[in-house]
């Protein structure tokens, strides 16, 4: 007793502070790192506009007001839609979606309203296709038609989907199946559901009307004006994208799961000041075209801390339009602090880029076992310019292609399609790649390292390499490209050549 060191209890009171001063430190430093929407904005290396969120007003309409049930059986369309519209008459606000399981068809957002998906809430968008109308792609539109998407808004101001809650597409009443792409025991299971196989049985597809829907469309070319009845026969075959938004203005989706789309999952079109933040994307990997993220021709935007699991490419950039080349329709875009795990590119570009595209900044994402890392697609047909285009910090494993691929030659295999020849494509809107910037790149596992394949008539040029790290399978090769840097760029493989070129110009290597 007399060795014992007695602390008194004061001394117990200044550790207990102490211990809770530096927590408060700790707290305070975590805080800090979080980066606000600003910050996003000041990252990016090129001049990036102020983003505009949207602004919503405070009053809040539940849908169980309006009659909607959530016990997974009674169909809410009427109620959800009926709770949108009082909402929007009221001036805007906040359509609450409680928690529950919500069976409904498809949704019209208004302005200014914020769709808000409580956690514990599961919207399950209806399997019945027939619950889904033809709709105009434009407004007096006579020659496009669409299937309405489960979400849609076309030339609204300031829509929010929100919340923690799940949106589950029943995309397995509407896509078709790649043998190829599942296991035995998942075929099996495809087959006990019905449907019908392809001639060769490789495809199997949820209806006759489905597989035979791409031969019905070809008897509509000649015809005009068409009406949305001339398309429900092939109304299986045209199967929706989850969420469209189209010539939208200041564009917030925060949080919710989206999972089981019928095709894209997320596809905003034309929009302006669109923010898409913490959402997490679940499609399987036999998905057919079941993208994450596609942003068409949109400006103003930024994407950050996002995970996505797609059935094809993860988070995508596309471009079509005739606009002028000095005002591409995609600019200013921000990719940052987003995971991705299956898809078949983590960060994609194409393969429409006839639109233009320029001002694209990605920044510290990582790609877990995608089919390539970073993919630059696209062909004669739908090429543009792209350009400005700034890579950083990413971080990939288990990459089962490419870590980083330029394709100016893809081709796109839509189910039942067969490839073509080159030489039937066509010659015009060719694409033009040009000013990519790749810094502090790292990859462990990839079956190639870096992949270029530029045109003869239409180099893939100024390319820039630094600060890499990638171990593959094989090294780089590259075709009809010029004016390359590789500085700093470390390719571990037990295959030689590491550099093979072909037809290229100007590649320099620097340590």
């Amino acid at each position: 007793m007399k060795n014992t060191k007695i602390v008194a209890p004061n001394v117990f009171g200044k550790i207990r502070i102490l211990l809770l001063v530096l927590s408060f430190l700790n707290l305070q430093q975590l805080l800090a790192q979080v980066k606000s929407l600003e910050d996003y904005r000041k990252m990016a290396p090129f001049y990036m506009p102020e983003i505009k969120l949207p602004t919503i007003p405070a009053h809040t309409f539940i849908i169980t007001e309006f009659g909607a049930l959530g016990n997974g059986q009674a169909l809410n369309t009427f109620a959800i839609q009926q709770t949108i519209d009082a909402c929007s008459k009221a001036g805007g606000g906040t359509v609450l979606i409680p928690p529950g399981l919500w069976l409904t068809g498809p949704i019209n957002l208004r302005d200014n309203i914020n769709l808000h998906i409580s956690t514990g809430a599961i919207v399950l968008f209806t399997p019945d296709r027939n619950s889904y109308p033809i709709i105009p792609a434009s407004k007096n539109s006579t020659k496009n038609f669409i299937v309405h998407p489960p979400i849609y808004g076309y030339q609204l101001n300031n829509i929010s989907i929100t919340g923690n809650g799940v949106l589950d597409g029943s995309g397995e009443v509407w896509r078709p199946v790649k043998k190829s792409k599942v296991s035995e025991i998942e075929w099996k299971h495809f087959l006990s559901t019905g449907g019908v196989l392809s001639k060769d049985g490789q495809i199997w597809w949820p209806t006759e009307a489905a597989m035979d829907g791409e031969k019905y469309l070809k008897t509509l070319k000649n015809k005009s004006p068409l009406t949305p009845d001339d398309f429900l026969p092939a109304r299986d075959f045209l199967r929706p994208k989850m969420v469209v938004l189209v010539d939208c203005n200041n564009v917030l989706i925060d949080g919710p799961t989206f999972k089981n789309s019928p095709n894209f999952v997320m596809n905003p079109q034309r929009c302006n000041n669109l923010v898409i933040r913490n959402v997490h994307i679940n499609n399987e990997y036999w998905a057919q075209n079941g993208d994450g993220i596609d942003i068409s021709s949109c400006k103003n935007v930024i994407i950050y801390k996002c995970t996505v699991n797609a059935g094809d490419d993860g988070i995508c950039m596309k471009s079509s339009g005739e606009k002028t080349l000095n005002t591409p329709e995609l600019a200013n875009v921000i990719i940052a602090d987003c995971i991705v795990y299956h898809a078949h590119g983590g960060f994609v570009i194409g393969s429409n880029t006839d639109g233009g595209m320029q001002n694209i900044f990605v920044d510290n994402c990582s790609f877990i076992g995608t089919d390539m890392g970073v993919r630059v697609k696209s062909n004669a047909g739908r090429g543009g310019i792209v350009k400005s285009v700034y890579i950083q910090n990413i971080y990939m494993t288990n990459i089962l292609n490419e870590a980083i691929g330029f394709d100016t030659y893809y081709e796109d295999m839509p189910a039942g399609k067969e490839k073509s020849t080159l030489h039937e494509q066509p010659k015009n809107k060719v694409p033009n790649f040009s000013d990519f910037y790749f810094n502090h790149i790292y990859c462990n596992g990839a079956t190639k390292a870096i992949s270029i394949k530029g045109m003869p008539d239409a180099f893939i040029h100024a390319l820039h390499f630094e600060n890499m790290v990638i171990a593959a399978k094989s090294g780089f090769s590259c075709e009809n490209a010029a004016d390359l840097l590789m500085k700093n760029v470390h390719i571990i493989t037990s295959k030689k050549p590491i550099f093979e070129t072909n037809g290229c110009k100007n590649i320099q290597i620097v340590d």
